[in-house]
C-alpha cells in the first residue's frame, strides 16, 4: 500500500471512529459525525417502516448508508451473508432477521469503535445469528466460498484499492453467490479530478467509481450478470448538510448487483 493510500485509509478510519463515538453518546451521524434524530439519518429513512420498527433506535441513528442493500440482495432463509464495512450493524441485523436461525450474518469493519457499537446494537436486538469481524474489506478474514451473499452500504467508494475489494468479494462467495451493494457512483463523464472537486474522500465523493469503472472492476474480478442502476441523484437544489449527506452534481446512489458463476458454468 502506498503512503498516500495508507494515509487516506487512516483518515477514513478516524472519521468513522468519531462518528461511532458520537452515535454511542446519543447523536446520529450521516456520512460523518453530525447529529441527527434517531431514524432520520440519510440511510435510515430508506428502510421500510417495518424494518425500522424492528431495530433499536440507536442503530438507526448510526446509519451512514446511501441505500438498503438487504432489499437489493433479496435475502432468503438459511443464507450466509457478509456486510462489508458494517458500521453500526443495521444491515447485519436486518440480514440476520431475513436469513433466520438457519442462516448467518457477518459484519466486517476496520474500526474498533464501530464494531463495539454494532455488538451493542446486536445484543440489544437479541440477535444470535450474527458475528462481527475486525478487518479490511480488501483482505476479508473468511475462507473462500464461505458466504452466499455479499452486501455493502456506501463503503466500497471509501476503499483505496477497489480491485482488491472486488477480488475478495468474489473469493469468499460460494459458486452461484451474489453481491447486492448500495454505493455512490459517478456519471461516466466525471473524471476523478472533477469528482474530487465535488467532495472529499471521507464524504463518499472523491473515491467513487464511475458506472463504467464499476462494471469493469467487477468483470475483471470474474463477476457476471452485472447490473448498476442509479436510484437517487445525490444533488438537491438548496440542500444543506442537515438535509442530505451528499450534495454533488453528477453523483448517484446506485444499486449494484452481480453473480459469481457456478463451477459448471463458463465465465
Amino acid at each position: 500500500m502506498s503512503d498516500q493510500s495508507a494515509e487516506l485509509r487512516e483518515t477514513v478510519r478516524r472519521h468513522y471512529a468519531a462518528a461511532a463515538l458520537q452515535a454511542a453518546e446519543g447523536g446520529g451521524a450521516c456520512c460523518g459525525p453530525q447529529a441527527v434524530e434517531p431514524g432520520r439519518g440519510f440511510g435510515a429513512h430508506l428502510y421500510a417502516a417495518a424494518d425500522r420498527a424492528a431495530l433499536p433506535a440507536e442503530a438507526l441513528a448510526a446509519s451512514l448508508g446511501c441505500g438498503n442493500p438487504t432489499a437489493v440482495a433479496d435475502l432468503h432463509e438459511g443464507e450466509r451473508v457478509l456486510d462489508l464495512g458494517c458500521g453500526g450493524g443495521i444491515d447485519v441485523l436486518l440480514s440476520a432477521r431475513r436469513v433466520g436461525p438457519a442462516g448467518k450474518a457477518y459484519g466486517l469493519d476496520m474500526t474498533e469503535e464501530m464494531l463495539a457499537l454494532a455488538r451493542a446494537h446486536a445484543e440489544k436486538a437479541g440477535a444470535t445469528n450474527v458475528e462481527f469481524l475486525k478487518g479490511a474489506i480488501e483482505a476479508i478474514p473468511l475462507p473462500a466460498g464461505s458466504v452466499d451473499v455479499v452486501i455493502s452500504n456506501c463503503v466500497v467508494n471509501l476503499s483505496t484499492d477497489k480491485p482488491a475489494v472486488f477480488a475478495e468479494a468474489f473469493r469468499v462467495l460460494a459458486p452461484g453467490g451474489r453481491i447486492g451493494i448500495s454505493d455512490v457512483v459517478a456519471e461516466d463523464d466525471l473524471i476523478p479530478a472533477r469528482r474530487a472537486e465535488r467532495g472529499d474522500y471521507v464524504g463518499c465523493i472523491a473515491g467513487a467509481l464511475s458506472f463504467a469503472e464499476y462494471r469493469q472492476g467487477l468483470e475483471a474480478a470474474g463477476f457476471t450478470d452485472i447490473e448498476i442502476t442509479p436510484v437517487l441523484p445525490l444533488s438537491r437544489p438548496g440542500a444543506r448538510g442537515g438535509d442530505t449527506c451528499l450534495v454533488a452534481d453528477g453523483m448517484h446512489s446506485a444499486i449494484v448487483r452481480a453473480t459469481k458463476p457456478r463451477a459448471d458454468m463458463p465465465r
